[in-house]
Protein backbone atom coordinates (compact mmCIF):
# COMPACT_ATOMS: atom_id res chain seq x y z
CA UNK A 1 0.00 0.00 0.00
CA UNK A 2 1.35 3.43 -1.14
CA UNK A 3 1.74 5.93 1.94
CA UNK A 4 0.29 9.39 1.20
CA UNK A 5 0.12 12.57 3.81
CA UNK A 6 -3.24 13.17 3.06
CA UNK A 7 -4.59 12.27 6.66
CA UNK A 8 -1.96 14.12 8.78
CA UNK A 9 -2.68 16.89 6.17
CA UNK A 10 -6.42 17.34 6.19
CA UNK A 11 -6.15 16.89 10.39
CA UNK A 12 -3.66 19.63 10.54
CA UNK A 13 -5.69 21.68 8.88
CA UNK A 14 -8.93 20.85 9.65
CA UNK A 15 -9.49 24.26 12.02
CA UNK A 16 -9.90 25.98 8.72
CA UNK A 17 -13.07 23.76 7.67
CA UNK A 18 -14.40 23.99 11.71
CA UNK A 19 -13.60 27.65 11.60
CA UNK A 20 -15.41 27.98 7.92
CA UNK A 21 -18.72 26.22 9.64
CA UNK A 22 -18.79 27.83 13.16
CA UNK A 23 -18.69 31.49 11.15
CA UNK A 24 -21.61 30.22 9.13
CA UNK A 25 -23.79 29.52 12.64
CA UNK A 26 -22.94 32.37 14.30
CA UNK A 27 -23.42 34.32 11.50
CA UNK A 28 -26.68 32.96 11.10
CA UNK A 29 -26.45 31.50 7.20
CA UNK A 30 -28.60 28.39 7.61
CA UNK A 31 -31.10 30.33 9.43
CA UNK A 32 -31.28 32.73 6.61
CA UNK A 33 -31.26 30.46 3.56
CA UNK A 34 -33.89 28.33 5.20
CA UNK A 35 -36.38 31.61 5.21
CA UNK A 36 -34.93 32.12 1.37
CA UNK A 37 -32.33 30.48 -0.89
CA UNK A 38 -30.72 33.19 -2.15
CA UNK A 39 -27.57 34.04 -4.75
CA UNK A 40 -24.44 35.51 -4.06
CA UNK A 41 -25.59 39.43 -4.17
CA UNK A 42 -27.90 38.59 -1.72
CA UNK A 43 -25.98 36.93 0.82
CA UNK A 44 -23.34 39.45 0.27
CA UNK A 45 -25.51 42.66 0.85
CA UNK A 46 -26.99 40.56 3.95
CA UNK A 47 -24.21 39.78 5.64
CA UNK A 48 -22.50 43.08 4.85
CA UNK A 49 -19.79 41.26 2.88
CA UNK A 50 -17.23 42.19 0.79
CA UNK A 51 -16.21 40.84 -2.71
CA UNK A 52 -13.31 39.65 -2.30
CA UNK A 53 -13.73 36.18 -0.12
CA UNK A 54 -17.69 35.83 0.01
CA UNK A 55 -18.22 33.72 -2.99
CA UNK A 56 -15.36 31.52 -1.66
CA UNK A 57 -17.14 31.36 2.13
CA UNK A 58 -20.73 30.19 0.49
CA UNK A 59 -18.82 27.78 -1.97
CA UNK A 60 -16.65 26.05 1.00
CA UNK A 61 -19.56 25.23 2.65
CA UNK A 62 -20.98 23.71 -0.56
CA UNK A 63 -17.45 22.02 -1.13
CA UNK A 64 -18.20 20.71 2.31
CA UNK A 65 -21.48 19.23 2.33
CA UNK A 66 -23.32 22.08 4.66
CA UNK A 67 -24.69 23.65 1.47
CA UNK A 68 -26.16 23.26 -2.01
CA UNK A 69 -25.89 25.43 -4.91
CA UNK A 70 -28.51 25.28 -7.92
CA UNK A 71 -28.07 28.06 -11.13
CA UNK A 72 -26.45 30.45 -8.84
CA UNK A 73 -29.09 30.03 -5.93
CA UNK A 74 -27.32 28.35 -2.65
CA UNK A 75 -30.14 26.50 0.09
CA UNK A 76 -29.09 24.40 3.32
CA UNK A 77 -28.66 20.65 2.45
CA UNK A 78 -31.15 18.43 4.17
CA UNK A 79 -28.71 18.01 7.80
CA UNK A 80 -28.20 21.53 8.12
CA UNK A 81 -31.95 22.69 7.17
CA UNK A 82 -32.76 19.94 10.45
CA UNK A 83 -29.70 20.95 12.88
CA UNK A 84 -28.85 24.41 11.74
CA UNK A 85 -31.91 26.40 11.29
CA UNK A 86 -32.16 28.26 15.04
CA UNK A 87 -36.07 27.92 14.15
CA UNK A 88 -36.04 24.73 14.28
CA UNK A 89 -36.32 22.70 17.32
CA UNK A 90 -33.91 19.90 15.99
CA UNK A 91 -31.37 23.45 16.09
CA UNK A 92 -27.86 21.78 18.02
CA UNK A 93 -25.81 25.28 16.61
CA UNK A 94 -26.55 26.48 20.43
CA UNK A 95 -23.36 24.11 21.42
CA UNK A 96 -21.54 25.73 17.68
CA UNK A 97 -21.91 29.03 18.56
CA UNK A 98 -20.25 28.36 22.03
CA UNK A 99 -17.53 26.44 20.36
CA UNK A 100 -17.06 29.74 17.99
CA UNK A 101 -16.94 32.24 20.66
CA UNK A 102 -14.91 30.75 23.87
CA UNK A 103 -13.77 27.08 22.74
CA UNK A 104 -11.93 27.92 19.79
CA UNK A 105 -9.64 30.42 20.90
CA UNK A 106 -8.93 28.43 24.45
CA UNK A 107 -7.81 25.30 22.81
CA UNK A 108 -4.70 27.73 21.31
CA UNK A 109 -3.51 27.06 25.07
CA UNK A 110 -4.32 23.01 24.97
CA UNK A 111 0.24 23.11 25.36
CA UNK A 112 0.08 24.83 28.49
CA UNK A 113 -2.99 22.84 29.61
CA UNK A 114 -0.95 19.44 29.18
CA UNK A 115 1.87 21.17 30.70
CA UNK A 116 0.58 22.51 33.99
CA UNK A 117 -2.98 20.36 34.24
CA UNK A 118 -5.11 23.35 34.45
CA UNK A 119 -7.94 25.03 32.99
CA UNK A 120 -6.78 27.39 30.16
CA UNK A 121 -10.42 29.01 29.80
CA UNK A 122 -11.64 32.32 32.32
CA UNK A 123 -10.23 30.87 35.12
CA UNK A 124 -7.18 31.59 33.67
CA UNK A 125 -7.71 35.09 34.45
CA UNK A 126 -9.75 34.65 38.06
CA UNK A 127 -12.65 34.60 36.59
CA UNK A 128 -15.48 32.02 37.23
CA UNK A 129 -17.19 30.70 34.23
CA UNK A 130 -20.22 29.33 35.56
CA UNK A 131 -20.85 32.41 37.47
CA UNK A 132 -20.73 34.76 34.65
CA UNK A 133 -23.09 32.32 32.71
CA UNK A 134 -25.87 31.95 35.63
CA UNK A 135 -25.08 35.94 36.58
CA UNK A 136 -26.75 36.95 32.84
CA UNK A 137 -30.53 36.07 31.80
CA UNK A 138 -28.89 35.78 28.06
CA UNK A 139 -26.16 33.93 28.83
CA UNK A 140 -27.73 31.45 30.88
CA UNK A 141 -30.47 31.04 28.03
CA UNK A 142 -27.81 30.75 25.12
CA UNK A 143 -25.20 28.09 27.74
CA UNK A 144 -28.60 26.04 28.32
CA UNK A 145 -29.79 25.68 24.57
CA UNK A 146 -26.68 24.93 23.77
CA UNK A 147 -26.75 21.80 26.33
CA UNK A 148 -29.38 20.87 24.41
CA UNK A 149 -28.39 20.99 21.29
CA UNK A 150 -25.22 18.94 22.34
CA UNK A 151 -27.82 16.25 24.04
CA UNK A 152 -30.76 15.85 21.67
CA UNK A 153 -30.17 12.69 20.20
CA UNK A 154 -28.77 11.29 22.82
CA UNK A 155 -31.66 11.95 24.82
CA UNK A 156 -34.04 11.08 22.31
CA UNK A 157 -32.39 7.61 22.39
CA UNK A 158 -32.39 7.09 25.92
CA UNK A 159 -36.49 7.90 25.87
CA UNK A 160 -36.40 5.18 23.10
CA UNK A 161 -33.83 2.66 24.42
CA UNK A 162 -34.16 2.25 28.40
CA UNK A 163 -37.23 0.19 29.64
CA UNK A 164 -39.21 2.96 31.28
CA UNK A 165 -42.12 0.45 31.43
CA UNK A 166 -40.85 -1.14 34.17
CA UNK A 167 -40.83 2.74 36.37
CA UNK A 168 -43.31 5.68 37.37
CA UNK A 169 -40.84 8.41 37.87
CA UNK A 170 -37.49 9.36 37.15
CA UNK A 171 -35.14 12.77 37.73
CA UNK A 172 -32.93 14.14 35.60
CA UNK A 173 -29.55 15.71 37.48
CA UNK A 174 -28.10 18.89 36.26
CA UNK A 175 -31.40 19.17 34.07
CA UNK A 176 -30.39 22.86 32.13
CA UNK A 177 -33.30 23.02 29.77
CA UNK A 178 -35.01 20.00 30.81
CA UNK A 179 -34.57 18.55 27.28
CA UNK A 180 -34.05 14.63 28.63
CA UNK A 181 -36.75 14.49 30.81
CA UNK A 182 -39.39 16.66 28.43
CA UNK A 183 -38.07 13.72 25.86
CA UNK A 184 -38.35 10.73 28.28
CA UNK A 185 -41.74 12.31 29.36
CA UNK A 186 -43.11 12.58 25.42
CA UNK A 187 -42.22 8.80 24.51
CA UNK A 188 -43.74 7.60 27.87
CA UNK A 189 -46.90 8.90 28.68
CA UNK A 190 -47.39 7.00 31.96
CA UNK A 191 -44.37 8.88 33.89
CA UNK A 192 -43.48 11.94 35.67
CA UNK A 193 -40.53 13.81 36.25
CA UNK A 194 -38.08 15.90 37.82
CA UNK A 195 -35.62 18.25 36.24
CA UNK A 196 -33.37 19.08 39.31
CA UNK A 197 -30.80 22.23 38.73
CA UNK A 198 -29.71 25.77 40.65
CA UNK A 199 -32.20 28.30 41.49
CA UNK A 200 -31.64 30.29 38.32
CA UNK A 201 -32.52 27.67 35.94
CA UNK A 202 -35.89 27.29 37.07
CA UNK A 203 -37.78 29.82 34.64
CA UNK A 204 -36.24 28.80 31.64
CA UNK A 205 -36.74 25.11 32.49
CA UNK A 206 -40.27 25.44 33.06
CA UNK A 207 -40.53 27.94 29.81
CA UNK A 208 -39.18 24.60 27.86
CA UNK A 209 -41.31 22.29 29.30
CA UNK A 210 -44.49 24.37 29.32
CA UNK A 211 -43.88 24.65 25.64
CA UNK A 212 -43.66 21.04 25.09
CA UNK A 213 -47.31 20.70 27.02
CA UNK A 214 -45.93 18.74 29.77
CA UNK A 215 -46.19 20.94 32.46
CA UNK A 216 -48.61 18.45 34.19
CA UNK A 217 -45.98 15.75 34.26
CA UNK A 218 -42.63 17.32 34.39
CA UNK A 219 -41.50 19.99 37.57
CA UNK A 220 -38.56 21.43 38.61
CA UNK A 221 -36.81 21.32 41.83
CA UNK A 222 -34.38 24.01 42.63
CA UNK A 223 -31.34 22.71 44.40
CA UNK A 224 -27.33 22.27 44.89
CA UNK A 225 -26.23 18.79 44.39
CA UNK A 226 -23.20 19.69 45.82
CA UNK A 227 -24.68 20.49 48.77
CA UNK A 228 -28.31 18.74 48.78
CA UNK A 229 -28.95 15.25 48.44
CA UNK A 230 -31.00 14.69 45.40
CA UNK A 231 -35.00 14.45 44.71
CA UNK A 232 -36.12 10.93 45.12
CA UNK A 233 -37.25 8.86 41.79
CA UNK A 234 -37.39 5.70 40.58
CA UNK A 235 -34.54 6.38 38.06
CA UNK A 236 -31.66 9.31 38.44
CA UNK A 237 -30.64 10.22 35.13
CA UNK A 238 -26.68 12.35 34.58
CA UNK A 239 -26.52 13.64 31.13
CA UNK A 240 -22.62 15.14 30.40
CA UNK A 241 -22.94 15.91 33.93
CA UNK A 242 -20.10 13.39 35.51
CA UNK A 243 -17.54 14.46 33.14
CA UNK A 244 -17.08 18.09 34.81
CA UNK A 245 -15.68 16.53 38.33
CA UNK A 246 -13.08 15.09 39.42
CA UNK A 247 -13.14 11.32 40.52
CA UNK A 248 -13.80 12.25 44.50
CA UNK A 249 -17.11 14.40 42.86
CA UNK A 250 -17.77 11.61 40.52
CA UNK A 251 -18.09 9.23 43.12
CA UNK A 252 -19.69 11.73 45.69
CA UNK A 253 -22.60 12.09 42.92
CA UNK A 254 -23.04 8.52 42.50
CA UNK A 255 -23.11 7.97 46.05
CA UNK A 256 -26.46 10.40 46.22
CA UNK A 257 -27.71 8.90 43.41
CA UNK A 258 -28.24 5.42 45.36
CA UNK A 259 -29.29 7.13 48.65
CA UNK A 260 -32.12 9.02 45.90
CA UNK A 261 -33.18 5.81 44.89
CA UNK A 262 -35.53 3.05 46.02
CA UNK A 263 -34.69 -0.80 45.63
CA UNK A 264 -35.07 -1.91 42.15
CA UNK A 265 -34.10 1.53 41.05
CA UNK A 266 -31.79 2.21 38.50
CA UNK A 267 -29.26 5.11 37.64
CA UNK A 268 -29.02 6.35 34.21
CA UNK A 269 -24.82 8.65 33.72
CA UNK A 270 -24.62 9.25 29.93
CA UNK A 271 -21.30 11.15 28.10
CA UNK A 272 -19.15 10.28 24.85
CA UNK A 273 -18.24 7.27 26.97
CA UNK A 274 -14.42 6.66 25.90
CA UNK A 275 -13.97 2.91 24.49
CA UNK A 276 -12.50 0.63 26.79
CA UNK A 277 -9.04 0.32 24.90
CA UNK A 278 -8.94 4.00 24.76
CA UNK A 279 -8.39 3.60 20.82
CA UNK A 280 -12.07 4.24 19.34
CA UNK A 281 -13.97 7.02 20.35
CA UNK A 282 -11.66 10.23 19.00
CA UNK A 283 -14.48 12.38 19.99
CA UNK A 284 -14.10 10.86 23.66
CA UNK A 285 -11.11 11.46 24.64
CA UNK A 286 -11.13 14.96 22.18
CA UNK A 287 -13.97 15.92 25.25
CA UNK A 288 -11.92 14.92 28.17
CA UNK A 289 -9.22 17.16 26.94
CA UNK A 290 -11.68 19.29 26.24
CA UNK A 291 -12.73 19.31 30.25
CA UNK A 292 -8.98 19.62 30.84
CA UNK A 293 -9.17 23.13 29.23
CA UNK A 294 -12.39 23.76 30.96
CA UNK A 295 -12.30 22.60 34.14
CA UNK A 296 -10.31 22.12 37.35
CA UNK A 297 -10.70 18.45 37.70
CA UNK A 298 -12.91 17.12 34.86
CA UNK A 299 -12.57 14.25 32.72
CA UNK A 300 -13.88 11.39 30.53
CA UNK A 301 -13.69 8.20 31.27
CA UNK A 302 -14.53 4.80 29.72
CA UNK A 303 -17.11 2.08 30.20
CA UNK A 304 -15.58 0.20 32.87
CA UNK A 305 -14.16 2.79 34.73
CA UNK A 306 -17.52 3.91 35.42
CA UNK A 307 -18.83 0.30 35.88
CA UNK A 308 -16.32 0.10 38.82
CA UNK A 309 -17.85 3.50 40.21
CA UNK A 310 -21.44 2.60 40.18
CA UNK A 311 -20.56 -1.18 41.79
CA UNK A 312 -18.54 0.76 44.73
CA UNK A 313 -21.51 2.70 45.39
CA UNK A 314 -23.51 -0.95 45.53
CA UNK A 315 -25.03 -0.73 42.21
CA UNK A 316 -25.72 -3.96 40.46
CA UNK A 317 -25.94 -5.51 37.01
CA UNK A 318 -24.47 -2.85 35.41
CA UNK A 319 -24.09 -2.61 31.69
CA UNK A 320 -22.98 0.40 28.56
CA UNK A 321 -25.18 0.81 25.61
CA UNK A 322 -24.43 2.73 22.98
CA UNK A 323 -27.07 5.49 22.15
CA UNK A 324 -25.69 7.77 19.47
CA UNK A 325 -22.96 9.20 17.69
CA UNK A 326 -20.11 9.11 20.47
CA UNK A 327 -22.20 8.86 23.35
CA UNK A 328 -23.36 6.27 25.46
CA UNK A 329 -24.81 5.19 29.08
CA UNK A 330 -23.99 3.43 31.81
CA UNK A 331 -27.03 2.12 33.16
CA UNK A 332 -27.07 0.47 37.30
CA UNK A 333 -29.32 -0.74 39.23
CA UNK A 334 -30.14 -0.73 43.23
Amino acid sequence: MDLTPDRIFETGVAFWSSKALLAAVELGVFTALAESPSDLGTLKKRFGFQDRGARDFFDVLVALGFLQRENGIYSNCPESAHFLDRAKPGYIGGILEMASKRLYGFWDRIIPALRTGEPQNEARLGEDFFGAIYASEEGLKGFLGAMTGVSRGANVAIARQFPWDRYLTCADIGTAQGDLVAQIALANPHLKGIGFDLPPVGPVFTEYVSGLGLADRVGFVAGDFFNDELPKADVILMGHILHDWDLPTKKMLLGKAYRALPEGGAVVIYDAIIDDDRSQNAFGLLMSLNMLIETPGGFDYTGADCIGWLQEAGFRDCRVEHLVGPDSMVVGFK
